[in-house]
């Protein structure tokens, strides 16, 4: 069965850019911290699916993707460029 992997073999094309922008937040969001966020905004997510995420081992829904982007208060369209 054929896997959706982006070039470099990473399930998502948002994780590097989740975690670079989680660690220039002030003060600095730890991936506890971030998934507590994510789950007043109705995403259950623990902090082991945020490293899967920003290491690209797990897949980013688009209602993940929408809190993300909330959280960090940045739009969608930045974390997919």
């Amino acid at each position: 069965m054929y896997k959706n992997r982006s070039h470099d073999g990473s399930a998502n094309i948002c994780g590097k850019k989740i975690s670079a922008w989680r660690k220039e937040t002030r003060p600095l969001m730890s991936q506890r911290e971030l998934a507590q966020k994510l789950q007043l905004e109705g995403i259950d997510l623990d902090k082991n699916a945020i490293q899967r995420i920003e290491s690209g081992k797990r897949f980013v829904t688009d209602l993940e993707l929408k809190a993300f982007a909330k959280i960090l208060g940045i739009t969608a369209d930045e974390l997919l460029e």
